[in-house]
């Protein structure tokens, strides 16, 4: 099994790999030319103007290369043409530079804004990257009905009511939520569900709802308690505690046991939210807290949220891309791409002085639509909390490098094992999934050094092989996965930062010898078999059981790991990994088949008008047999649409 070396035309990595970088980061040249950047940066700056905006570099593709933001959109982008002054990684963005966007701005904090949003959405491989793939969830106290909804929320906050976040995990929204179910006795369940119950739920008998759809509390009652909630989501759980300890001591004086039992059950639920936060944070009130800790090239960012004097969870971000490049500017450039998603709270606190703090401050401030100050706290309870926030950041990165050193080595020894020339950098795995032929679908999951990329999965739903064919199944996935690689083996297929420009580094089959044969066949066909690294893990003889898997060679060599080794346990875990998401999508497949309707075939009948005629008819087989007299008579089709129905059904007639 030969695989083509670094700098050939199909590595697109060359000898110009930049080890942080995605894929996307790689170029079509294999020897850039600086001359010809800065003549493409020099053409620029003749139309420019001494303005505020955004400038993005593209290179030869149009990929974006970089984004940055200016006070002088003139004077920034001449001084990269002075290339004896610009850093190593700033001579090679130069080198590949061949064409510039711009795009002003009314001031430089919009400026600041803009290039934040442009880098989370392009993720260029110069600008430093916020790596993170999961949004952060949210309480929403909705205030759209009668009665209001609290439940978890993640995504753009469209709904209308108050959001309180955002929370580290869905682990600590979710303990939150129990708790203030318990406390304040409000409904989680959606409307439909509201709407259509005659007698209360589980949730009423055990005491975590109030129970408002079947009449057990009043409107006025429930507003009530939907006020003490704004009232401890907002940081002011004292006045509520105290409000419910005067209930139960006036429930106790009136023997009323049962309702004072109820309220001490409330009164232990806030003692628990309150009691559940690791610091003490209630002289803060809303504050974001950063901190930042470097070692071994990497950087780690430590980011507490703390509302209302209440601490709900911390995250360490490990951002890429973070060499040659100030720490400073690491944790400006992180914070700014966190808040693209997150509401900056009223201060903001930080473990150093940032470069540009008031243009931070300034921009913070618009996008929050209300005051936001930037600090470095210096005593009392602010620096306490820095200071764990910066003992927080030093411990995640500490364990960050030992489990790159790890993954490191389990890399190494995998490219050993495998007889590849060097550890892979992305690894692309397949396996397919079917009942019988119905509903296939093949899946590719990808995994780098980092950890499992996500954003780089791909679905295929299998079109032209035949029924039960597992075989042809895997061939046509190959091919519709390589086929425009092939024939654009630099990647220059128009098709920017897709998975179609990229070479892996090794190809993981889920099968034996059968399922790598199809692969081989399929790459030979392509001409390209000798340029990938294909290998197939199968279940041995001892079918089913774990540790007993064979990994399958091209040439037809067969190899084997001990049952505890690193290496064994890395291939299962790629494997169980794309079992998860090809049998997700085969199941979603076939969840949507089960609710498709033939009514679904029709042209020009939406969901209102299949929706009627079914309640006209009753099935979609009597809308079938039914007379076009009958079908024009069913409520919201016209004579037009009548006749489009029946002329479907009964064309060869």
């Amino acid at each position: 099994m030969s695989k083509t070396p670094a700098g050939t035309p199909h590595d697109p990595r060359g000898a110009e790999r930049f080890n942080e970088s995605r894929a996307a980061y790689t170029v079509a040249s294999a020897q850039p030319n600086l001359e010809a950047g800065v003549e493409a940066i020099r053409a620029q700056v003749k139309v420019l103007k001494p303005v505020p905006g955004v400038y993005r570099m593209l290179d030869a593709r149009g990929d974006v290369l970089y984004v940055g933001k200016a006070r002088s959109l003139k004077a920034r982008v001449a001084n990269y043409a002075q290339v004896s002054g610009l850093t190593g990684r700033l001579q090679r963005m130069v080198s590949q530079c061949r064409s510039m966007e711009i795009v002003t701005t009314n001031s430089e904090a919009e400026a600041l804004l803009l290039e934040a949003q442009l880098i989370k959405r392009f993720r260029p491989p110069f600008n430093v990257l916020l790596r993170d793939d999961k949004s952060f969830p949210f309480i929403l106290l909705r205030a759209d009905h009668a009665f209001p909804r609290i439940h978890k929320h993640r995504g753009a906050r469209r709904a209308k009511g108050n959001y309180y976040g955002p929370f580290a995990s869905a682990g600590s929204v979710n303990t939150t939520l129990n708790a203030l179910q318990k406390l304040f006795l409000l409904r989680s369940c959606t409307d439909s569900f509201f709407n259509n119950r005659d007698r209360p739920c589980l949730l009423y008998q055990i005491k975590r709802c109030s129970a408002p759809c079947v009449g057990r509390i009043s409107e006025d009652d429930y507003d009530g308690l939907v006020s003490q909630a704004k009232d401890f989501l907002a940081g002011r759980s004292g006045k509520v505690q105290a409000d419910l300890e005067k209930q139960m001591a006036k429930a106790a004086e009136n023997l009323d046991f049962e309702t004072a039992a109820i309220l001490r059950d409330r009164l232990r639920a806030a003692t628990f939210i309150q009691g559940s936060q690791a610091i003490n944070a209630r002289a803060v009130g809303d504050a974001d807290v950063f901190a930042l800790a470097a070692k071994g090239g990497q950087i780690c960012v430590q980011a507490f949220f703390i509302r209302g004097g209440q601490n709900w969870g911390h995250r360490a971000f490990f951002p890429s891309h973070v060499k040659d490049v100030e720490e400073e500017q690491v944790l400006s450039d992180v914070m700014l791409q966190f808040y693209e998603e997150v509401p900056p709270p009223g201060q903001v606190l930080v473990d150093r002085v940032l470069p540009e703090s008031e243009l931070i401050e300034a921009a913070l401030t618009e996008l929050a639509g209300k005051k936001v100050v930037l600090s470095v706290p210096q005593r009392g309870d602010r620096r306490k909390l820095m200071a764990q926030a910066i003992r927080n950041a030093g411990d995640a990165l500490d364990r960050r490098l030992a489990e790159t050193g790890t993954r490191a080595k389990v890399q190494r020894e995998l490219a050993e094992f495998l007889e590849l020339e060097e550890p892979p950098q992305r690894i692309e795995v397949y396996d397919n999934s079917h009942i019988q032929g119905a509903k296939a679908v093949g899946a590719m999951v990808v995994a780098s050094p980092e950890g499992f990329e996500k954003g780089q999965y791909r679905k295929f739903n299998i079109r032209e092989a035949q029924t039960n064919d597992d075989f042809g199944m895997m061939r046509e996935v190959m091919r519709r996965r390589f086929r425009n690689l092939a024939e654009n083996p630099e990647g220059e297929s128009g098709k920017k930062n897709s998975h179609e420009t990229i070479w892996p580094d090794l190809v993981l089959i889920d099968g034996g010898k059968g399922q790598v044969s199809s692969v081989m066949e399929v790459l030979e066909e392509l001409g390209i078999a000798d340029e990938l690294s294909v290998i197939g893990i199968a279940k041995g003889r001892h079918h089913g059981r774990e540790g007993r898997e064979v990994f399958h060679f091209p040439d037809g060599r067969e190899k084997t790991l001990p049952t505890n080794s690193p290496i064994l346990f890395y291939a299962q875990n790629l494997r169980d990994e794309v079992h998860r998401y090809v049998i997700g999508a085969h199941r979603a497949k076939r969840s949507k088949a089960i609710t498709a309707s033939p009514l679904d075939e029709i042209p020009g009948i939406g969901p209102a008008r299949k929706r009627a005629l079914l309640l006209h008819f009753g099935t979609a087989s009597k809308v079938r047999a039914a007379a076009l007299d009958d079908l024009k008579r069913a409520p919201g089709v016209s004579e037009t649409v009548a006749r489009t129905i029946y002329d479907f059904y009964h064309a060869g007639e």
